[in-house]
């Protein structure tokens, strides 16, 4: 056992605080392209169909980027990763502001895409080494906050600026050409990412801690994350497409519905931005908390399935009200109903990326982190976004076409997440114990 200290806790959590500001970045530049789809639908021509791709081919970039920028995440400077990649995501962001046509804008979500899939395979395998094994839940389910915080930051943020520059002309930005307020509001976004750069590079790159050789070690390739997911499949794959079938889910109702409102009820969309995300402030960050705060209760009160147990135990009213919520015809009950609904559609994500680093050796920690996140994006931001629209756009083109689409895909994810997080309970506490009886050294980075 080394006798190598880790970092002081106030700077550890310093580190914490500079991933979760490089992560509301991220959230802000992803998710406020889904207040904008009116006017892009005007100007570029595109259909539901187009406009769920821009946010897929987002996911589906950044879930394959993953893999190979956390296999560089176990072997080389986290901390520069990271910093290359929040530049290259923000003058992504710019350049979606910049988009004459469907095929530039799309091209600049996949950079953008590429470059936010630097960020959390590196943060978790930091954090890992920042932090004892019993603290890391906390400091991870911590850092995913950032999810909901920068959704509804982005929403908020994003709701004043359209309504802000909504009313707006049209500018004459010289070279740049005539700019509409929406692909203004694209680079009033995106330019700022690039200050947190200098922040990141603050952080020290700490040592590595719980290398082991089981799995191949420090080994070179694939193989060692092979042999890792064929010795753990059932734990893993369970718990990656479970996970991933809430995010399914979640997604989809997070991408459409600044449209729902919209469209259903009349709200404008820089409005519906505002007081979604304040309700993503407030509800989904509470229901955030709660599931890392709960989690780690049972952790500690002995359950060692406790990521599945629950998300069982705490998320499933989600599933009536997903179903109740687009389908009210009235606006304050809708409104009402969201509330509830962000709050329990967000438990299981304090849950399940603190489930990892606890189970998976040092090495291979951003590996695994980054298959899961392959696999979520794809399963949830890849396919929720393109799949709503898909189905309002052929099975129910009228208008208010959207509300039955967010009900079926509810109604139609509920039992896959029941029924693999509910089989992978018992795989996934035999992992936890094997993890903590691991002897642990520390090798330098």
């Amino acid at each position: 056992m080394s006798t190598i200290p880790y970092p002081k806790s106030g700077y550890a959590w310093f580190v914490v605080g500079v991933l979760v500001l490089a992560s509301l970045v991220s959230y802000v530049d992803r998710q406020v392209i889904a207040l904008l789809v009116a006017p892009m639908k005007i100007d570029l021509g595109i259909t539901d169909t187009q406009v769920g791709w821009l946010s897929s081919a987002f996911a589906l970039f950044y879930a394959v980027a993953g893999l190979p920028l956390a296999w560089m995440a176990d072997r080389f400077s986290r901390r520069r990763l990271i910093a290359a990649g929040i530049f290259l995501w923000s003058v992504m962001t710019v350049w979606c502001g910049l988009a004459r046509g469907f095929w530039s804008l799309l091209a600049a979500r996949i950079g953008v895409g590429v470059g936010e899939a630097t960020l959390t395979p590196s943060a978790h395998s930091l954090i890992g080494d920042y932090f004892p094994r019993e603290k890391i839940p906390l400091a991870v389910a911590v850092f995913q906050l950032s999810g909901t915080l920068g959704t509804g930051i982005a929403f908020t943020a994003g709701g004043l600026i359209v309504e802000l520059v909504g009313t707006m002309p049209p500018v004459d930005a010289g070279i740049l050409g005539i700019l509409k307020p929406w692909q203004l509001v694209f680079i009033c976004v995106g330019a700022p990412g690039v200050l947190v750069v200098l922040l990141m590079l603050l952080v020290r790159e700490p040592v590595r801690r719980g290398v082991v050789k089981a799995y191949g070690g420090m080994d070179a390739g694939l193989s060692p994350l092979l042999a890792f997911y064929r010795a753990n499949w059932r734990t893993l794959l369970a718990h990656h497409i479970g996970f991933g079938a809430v995010a399914l889910a979640g997604f989809s109702f997070v991408f459409w519905t600044p449209t729902f409102f919209y469209r259903i009820h009349d709200v404008p969309a820089g409005r519906a931005g505002i007081y979604y995300g304040l309700y993503f402030l407030t509800f989904a960050t509470a229901g955030t908390y709660f599931g890392a705060w709960i989690g780690g209760r049972m952790y500690r009160a002995g359950h060692k399935d406790w990521p599945m147990r629950g998300s069982l135990r705490w998320a499933w009213p989600m599933i009536p009200l997903g179903i109740a919520a687009p389908m009210v015809p009235w606006v304050e009950v809708a409104w009402l109903l969201y509330a509830p609904l962000m709050f329990f559609i967000n438990v299981p994500f304090g849950m399940s990326y603190g489930a990892l680093p606890v189970v998976v050796p040092n090495r291979l920690r951003a590996q695994v982190s980054a298959v899961y996140l392959m696999m979520g994006s794809a399963i949830g931001t890849g396919l929720g976004p393109v799949l709503t629209g898909a189905i309002s756009d052929n099975l129910f083109p009228q208008p208010d076409g959207v509300r039955y689409s967010l009900m079926l895909m509810m109604a139609a994810c509920a039992p896959v997440w029941l029924g693999l997080l509910w089989y992978a309970r018992p795989h996934y506490a035999r992992n936890l114990r094997e993890a903590e009886e691991l002897d642990l050294v520390v090798t330098t980075p």
